[in-house]
């Protein structure tokens, strides 16, 4: 039985946090954990061969690190607190917050935001295709976006979706679609922008296409229906002329 050199009079305290709180001692030995962390580490015992997480109690921090001694250099030299974002056996992800007790010559360990392997790649996931449509409110009712690098169909299908969402509830009356970021002209991007008009024109919504370079103009013939300019300033004045004689 490991003795606790805390005042844990403040364990109710810790319980009611909704993070995981752990605490060490100063030679790095798990002594306590709060209620989340009983119920966190017991999903995670049978990653390191544990049956629940009572089997943490008496436990050297070392146990979990592939290079231990860089981990006690680390906790060594803490004076205010240490933050890292830490992957278990490929399994979790979680934030790691590290407290040096001095009085007490222990540490408190939190993990915070943990979540699945699995799941931290769908998050990732979702920012980056976030990220692939840029969409900028450049005039009243109307928005833009640069296409970037190629455009498959899956991306096009994404890109096309959140268009039309960003209109519907925004009122949007003008899309402007710039293709100067685009590396080649194919069949996929022939598709999506067809796509993308054909939708847009069943709202209501205008679409023009800008930033058409020499050489996509010799590939561009299939899209004569869609209005098309040289760049984002000829299809600005398009979008203000049409809106001003309608």
């Amino acid at each position: 039985m490991h003795q606790v050199p805390f005042d844990l009079s403040s364990t109710d305290v810790l319980n009611s946090i909704g993070e995981v709180i752990i605490l060490a001692d100063k030679e790095y030995k798990i002594i306590w954990m709060n209620i989340k962390a009983k119920e966190i580490l017991g999903t995670i015992a049978p990653y390191y061969g544990l049956s629940s997480s009572d089997d943490f109690i008496g436990l050297n921090m070392d146990y979990f690190h592939n290079k231990p001694d860089h981990q006690r250099r680390v906790m060594g030299r803490l004076e205010g607190g240490h933050r890292a974002r830490i992957n278990i056996k490929d399994k979790v992800i979680a934030d790691i917050v590290i407290t040096p007790i001095r009085k007490e010559q222990g540490f408190m360990v939190m993990l915070m935001d943990v979540t699945s392997k699995v799941e931290e790649d769908k998050r990732k996931e979702r920012l980056i295709k976030d990220l692939s449509v840029p969409i900028l409110n450049i005039w009243d009712r109307t928005i833009a976006l640069t296409l970037i690098g190629s455009l498959e169909i899956d991306r096009g299908e994404h890109i096309i979706t959140t268009v039309l969402e960003e209109c519907v509830n925004n009122g949007v009356r003008f899309v402007m679609v710039s293709l100067r970021g685009i590396t080649t002209f194919d069949d996929s991007v022939r598709y999506n922008l067809t796509k993308l008009y054909d939708c847009l024109n069943l709202i209501g919504v205008e679409c023009v296409i800008v930033g058409i370079n020499p050489e996509l103009a010799m590939n561009i013939q299939e899209l004569n229906h869609i209005p098309t300019f040289k760049d984002a300033h000829a299809g600005l004045k398009y979008i203000i002329s049409f809106e001003n004689n309608n």
